[in-house]
């Protein structure tokens, strides 16, 4: 059977889109709409799930509103706190995207990993920040500082990479390098421009990395700004780009799917990217060119 490991990501819509409402009511709502699905995942014997980007709130940053910077937290803080209850209950390693607050004025997203004992293992701060008509992230978030970090949990090496860090190769092979047997994507996207990429871009750095990929997306559309309908199709996909489940477009929901980890050394014999890269001949990569 080999190294088993049953992933899990929940894809959610906002539940309460009034901006007349506190930040704080509307961040319980969006929390208290993902408690039935953690539970779900726990009793289905999810052993690792993760969340969607900043998921206990809407994806304020079609605003520049600065109203919005009250969702931002300290990491570890509220929301970890929360949520090691679900990890330690179910033996669940639980990844926990939020908006972090470091100190008065600087800001991240960031995402936080919980292992399955109710430990905290660090957090991965999103390096490629947009800004752009209907993502003006600039406004709310610094670019992450602390690298592509790969955290050994109790059941896999995983890392992070946050919505916009997709379109980056650069990062996932790091990712890789670290040794990330499961990478997730917690995103927030719309119909629209770079809807024909969620299922190209992912499934191509878990072949050029040989590794698992889950990729979330939130559902639903978001009052005040409506920027678009967020498209749900969260995924897992495997290292020779398999899908190996798929979520709707539509509706808030749980998806699970088994990863035999054995299946990353099976690909990397045969297909050698590791040993046939030529690290020495891309130092131009790494230079400030246009």
């Amino acid at each position: 059977m080999g190294r088993v490991v049953k992933g899990g990501l929940i894809q959610c819509e906002n539940p309460l889109n009034d901006e007349s409402r506190p930040v704080a009511d509307i961040q319980a709502a969006a929390f208290e709409a993902h408690v039935p699905f953690l539970e779900e995942a726990g009793k289905s014997g999810v052993q690792v799930l993760c969340l969607q980007e900043i998921f206990n709130g809407p994806y304020f940053c079609p605003s520049q509103d600065a109203r919005w910077y009250e969702a931002a937290e300290s990491v570890p803080g509220p929301s970890i706190e929360a949520l090691t209850p679900y990890a330690k209950k179910y033996s669940m390693v639980i990844i926990v995207p939020v908006y972090e607050r470091e100190q008065a004025g600087v800001y991240y997203n960031t995402a936080a990993v919980i292992d399955a004992d109710g430990k905290y293992l660090g957090k991965y701060r999103k390096n490629h920040i947009p800004q752009t008509s209907g993502f003006w992230e600039k406004y709310f978030f610094k670019p992450g500082n602390l690298g592509y970090p790969v955290f050994d949990t109790a059941y896999a090496k995983v890392g992070v990479y946050i919505c916009y860090d997709r379109h980056f190769p650069e990062g996932a092979r790091l990712l890789g390098l670290n040794g990330a047997e499961i990478v997730f994507n917690p995103s927030a996207t719309v119909a629209g421009l770079s809807q024909y990429l969620w299922k190209l871009e992912q499934p191509a750095h878990a072949v050029a990395n040989g590794y698992f990929m889950g990729c979330i997306n939130r559902v639903g559309t978001e009052d005040p700004w409506n920027i678009g309908k967020f498209y749900g199709s969260s995924y897992f996909v495997d290292p020779r780009g398999n899908f190996l489940v798929e979520a709707s477009e539509d509706k808030s929901e749980l998806i699970v799917a088994d990863m035999n980890l054995e299946l990353i050394e099976e690909v990397r014999r045969v297909w050698q990217f590791y040993r046939d890269r030529r690290p020495e001949t891309y130092g131009d990569m790494a230079e400030l060119l246009p």
